[in-house]
């Protein structure tokens, strides 16, 4: 219902848009970026070629390695442990405002002629942040009884989340911010385009990696199979 809804809603208005709004005439159109999709792809490599630009996009590919584990796989494995994934999604409700508040709290920091100051201050505490995930993970079953989890665990999760939302943002904001900063203006879009395109490419290759990773790293100890590690599906299934 909430996806019907929203897509009647989009419908009716870029239907609206498409009918009602009118190119102005009368103003002199702005001298374009490219001509074409081939202007567009050479300017793209002759962006990129520059030295500064790869050092960067070496820098924002592997900057997310280190907590990729983390922000992938430990929802995953909480609910692998027991919680119920319908808690989980109502502990996300509380963190909308958050997401809200914290880019216009952090623009303030991200402003300045060094974005990427916040960056890099927000790394560290984002790092040790996995650690505080994985002991969550390695604390569900201990305080787990016949009735489910107590609220101090929830509690616990919740201000882990709170936490992590803040380096996280912290990092995403600083990050847009310098791209916004470095872009030029006769090429801003495509410039920006580029960038935050290889941003987020290196949050998505570490986190399929992780996942990819999750199963041949975990630990597998077979019942009434001595002898036997259960390392591959195969077995496991056997």
């Amino acid at each position: 219902d909430f996806l019907f809804f929203w897509g009647a809603v989009f419908l009716v208005t870029t239907t609206l848009v498409a009918f009602l709004k009118k190119e102005n005439e009368e103003l002199i159109p702005a001298k374009e970026e490219t001509k074409g999709i081939t202007d567009t792809y050479r300017l793209l490599f002759s962006i990129i070629k520059m030295p500064a630009v790869l050092t960067f996009c070496l820098l924002i590919l592997t900057s997310k390695i280190g907590f990729s584990a983390a922000d992938a796989v430990t929802g995953l494995k909480l609910v692998e442990e027991g919680v119920p994934k319908e808690h989980l999604a109502l502990l996300a409700v509380p963190m909308v405002p958050l997401q809200i508040i914290l880019p216009l709290v952090i623009s303030k920091y991200t402003a300045g002629p060094q974005p990427l100051n916040t960056f890099y201050k927000a790394m560290p505490y984002r790092l040790l942040l996995g650690l505080e995930f994985a002991f969550l993970v390695w604390w569900a079953p201990k305080v787990k009884h016949e009735g489910g989890f107590p609220v101090y665990y929830y509690a616990a999760v919740v201000l882990s989340y709170a936490l992590h939302q803040i380096t996280l943002y912290s990092m995403y904001v600083a990050i847009m911010a310098f791209n916004a900063k470095v872009s030029d203006p006769l090429i801003g879009g495509t410039y920006m385009t580029l960038l935050n395109t290889v941003s987020n490419l290196g949050g998505n290759w570490p986190s399929t990696v992780a996942l990819w990773l999750v199963d041949p790293l975990t630990v597998k100890e077979c019942a009434g199979a001595q002898g036997h590690t259960c390392a591959t599906a195969g077995a496991s299934e056997v």
